[in-house]
């Protein structure tokens, strides 16, 4: 499992002047359990909670205690800190937990995740939705106004630079000769780009996702494809959302965790195909959304043993299995009946796919486990796995597919915060509890006459 102290975005860092101690990297970006209030209630409603923090202590040893537990009772008086409320870990007079290096000691706020510039951006990596007329001129309005107005450095693909349907935009012949290229699977693009920007669909978002193996600059979603639950800025007013990003203006992150998936064969050597060329790459494919194992074209159920930090939890038998990150939770992880867990929540989804067996239900471990995924052994067939969609291979049985959660999150920048930005998606783009609001009772003398009867106004007598 991966370990690191900080988070590296690009160039980019969040902007917290105390850093706490060390945390596993599985939960480096940790969850924020609170409820989203406006600005100023919860100022408001944190200074309250501070104050009151502040003047709490530790119950004293009916023994009175010694100078160590004393010395250790002071140092926790420190209840509160830029990542949200610190946890007790006194559990009664005597019981505390084990202090290690690796210890979690705050419940972070996702709010607080902000945004921060070390140096000036220049340049910018502009990835569009291909064959999409609306999306071709949204791009060359938006390269030609990063190039002409805010002078920077814009980065496209190649494919992008030779569409005959870009060509033909006026616009775009003034800027063409000022653009730089890159060819996915050729091209290392780490350390290239300050900002990411997305013109599309979700399927945006999960391509920049793909090129970048590392540490992943700050990517801005912009909603132009079908759905866009990923995507949460409206591109109608681009010049004044971007020129916010550029300045350094306050802005959330959403630290978007991914899996870590490599396939090893029964020598210990990987197996993985992946097209990038990055030194990151050749050892492992990070993974956005979910690894999907299926059983291809056979005709026969998919078997595959399940394990989790080397133990055998399960022998599953359907049609396959998802190992999905919270932000893949709302894709197709929720099509199979999984729990929808927002991305702040450090945990790893993993769903069946129509299993033979009415008891299969979908479940939810830590992120910081190690999950292995093989066929088992008398299986009648072999499985396929693939990630985010790409990269589709064959597992045999021979073969041992690790997942665990990488050290490098994607940051997508919020329109507003991660709280307001996932629930705006959820009822916009899912239409989450979408139902019609039942009608209240209007005569109020029948309701009694009901009541009286001993029936409810809610029951089917009483419609």
């Amino acid at each position: 499992m991966d370990s690191t102290s900080g988070v590296s975005c690009g160039d980019a860092a969040m902007g917290v002047s105390t850093k706490p101690p060390p945390l596993p990297s599985a939960v480096q970006q940790g969850p924020g359990i609170q409820s989203h209030l406006g600005a100023a209630a919860r100022r408001e409603r944190l200074s309250h909670s501070e104050s009151q923090l502040d003047f709490e202590s530790e119950p004293s040893s009916p023994e009175g205690g010694d100078m160590k537990t004393k010395s250790r009772t002071k140092r926790q008086r420190k209840t509160k800190s830029l990542y949200g409320a610190c946890q007790n870990f006194r559990f009664g007079p005597k019981a505390s937990l084990l202090h290690t290096p690796d210890i979690i000691e705050t419940i972070q706020d996702p709010c607080k995740l902000m945004l921060m510039w070390d140096k000036k951006p220049q340049s910018v990596l502009v990835i569009k939705k291909i064959w999409d007329d609306m999306v071709d001129e949204a791009f060359v309005e938006l390269a030609a106004w990063l190039v002409q107005v805010k002078k920077l450095d814009v980065v496209i693909e190649k494919q992008v630079m030779e569409d005959l349907c870009v060509h033909k935009r006026p616009a775009f012949a003034d800027i063409r000769s000022r653009l730089s290229t890159f060819i996915e699977g050729k091209d290392d693009l780490t350390g290239r780009v300050d900002l990411i920007i997305c013109l599309g669909g979700d399927g945006t978002l999960l391509y920049a996702s793909t090129l970048f193996q590392a540490s992943v600059p700050p990517v801005m979603a912009f909603h132009l494809g079908s759905l866009g639950f990923l995507s949460p800025f409206d591109f109608s007013d681009y010049k004044e959302q971007v020129s916010r990003i550029l300045e350094g203006s306050e802005t959330c992150l959403m630290l978007r965790m991914r899996l870590k998936c490599d396939i090893l064969s029964e020598n210990g050597s990987s197996k993985l195909i992946t097209p990038l060329k990055s030194a990151e790459s050749k050892r492992h494919v990070l993974a956005l959304n979910e690894v999907v194992v299926d059983r291809g074209d056979a005709s026969y159920l998919c078997q595959l043993d399940l394990y989790i930090e080397n133990k055998q939890v399960t022998v599953t038998q359907g049609d396959g299995l998802i190992i999905s990150t919270p932000t893949g939770s709302t894709a197709y992880a929720a099509a199979a009946g999984a729990s929808m867990v927002h991305p702040n929540v450090p945990a790893i989804v993993i769903a069946p796919i129509c299993p033979h067996s009415l008891s299969f239900r979908p479940i939810v471990v830590p992120a910081g486990v190690e999950i292995k995924v093989t066929v088992s052994p008398d299986a009648r067939n072999d499985a396929w796995v693939s990630f985010d969609g790409r990269n589709r291979q064959q597992l045999h049985k021979t073969d041992v597919l690790v997942i665990s959660t990488s050290k490098y999150p994607l940051p997508s920048i919020c329109s507003n915060d991660p709280i307001n930005d996932w629930f705006e998606s959820l009822a916009g783009c899912l239409h989450w509890n979408v139902r019609k609001i039942q009608a209240p009772l209007r005569n109020s003398s029948s309701s009694d006459i009901l009541i009286q009867n001993g029936l409810s106004p809610d029951s089917d007598s009483g419609r």
